[in-house]
């Protein structure tokens, strides 16, 4: 059975991406920070027959994300698709945020994302196959003053995925990002919607492979 790991798994796009690749056959593991939250997600899903699976992970620390994806792909052999959305949906304008919360936000919305991409790619390039989604954002294309750090770090999960697109690609993996303009609420069409991007991405023909798509909802 292929494997989907979800990091930073929500009730909105990141339980409706995990409930689509369960759809297809995939066995699915989510991962948060709080483990109840995260637990009542998985027990939706195996409600409906799915087999799912739970971790923690802190976002915010590359080490733990490094070690998810190890512990992961020691119990079950392989990641077949890693999907990183994780973020800090923190609103603040420049002179509103503290320093340091300005750097755990980017920890979490850009941090996460390269640790979850260097941590996941190792394997999948030595396969010379796997998936890694990233859930992007429209502010990473218009960046507003009141999301300032969830701006800067849509950009750069914007810019990673575009930046290893090209080698990733010559190695048989693929990394692609949905850029979500506009806020989805959980449960709903346009959650599915974002859900359906992403499987839409992963099935592309090696020859048709994109980096990105953009919803808008």
């Amino acid at each position: 059975m292929k494997t989907f790991l979800s990091i930073g798994s929500g009730p909105g796009m990141g339980l409706a991406t995990a409930k689509r690749f369960a759809k297809e056959g995939f066995h699915v593991i989510l991962s948060a920070r709080n483990e109840a939250k995260t637990k009542a997600l998985a027990d939706q899903l195996k409600s409906q027959g799915y087999k799912v699976s739970v971790r923690t992970v802190d976002t915010a620390d590359p080490a733990s994300v490094a070690a998810l994806v190890t512990n992961v792909e020691r119990e079950f052999g392989t990641i077949d698709v890693l999907h990183y959305n994780a973020a800090s949906m923190r609103k603040a304008t420049l002179d509103e945020q503290a320093l340091d919360s300005f750097n755990s936000d980017l920890a979490v919305n850009i941090g996460g994302a390269q640790a979850a991409a260097k941590s996941g790619a190792p394997k999948m390039i030595e396969r010379g196959a796997g998936t890694i989604l990233l859930t992007g954002g429209g502010f990473g294309l218009y960046p507003h003053p009141d999301y300032l750090s969830l701006s800067i770090g849509k950009a750069g999960i914007r810019a990673l995925a575009q930046g290893l697109f090209e080698s990733f690609k010559q190695k048989g993996v693929h990394i692609a990002t949905v850029t979500v303009a506009g806020f989805v609420d959980p449960g709903s069409q346009h959650a599915d919607a974002v859900a359906e991007q992403f499987w839409q991405l992963h099935s592309q023909r090696k020859e048709a492979w994109t980096v990105e798509a953009t919803y808008t909802p």
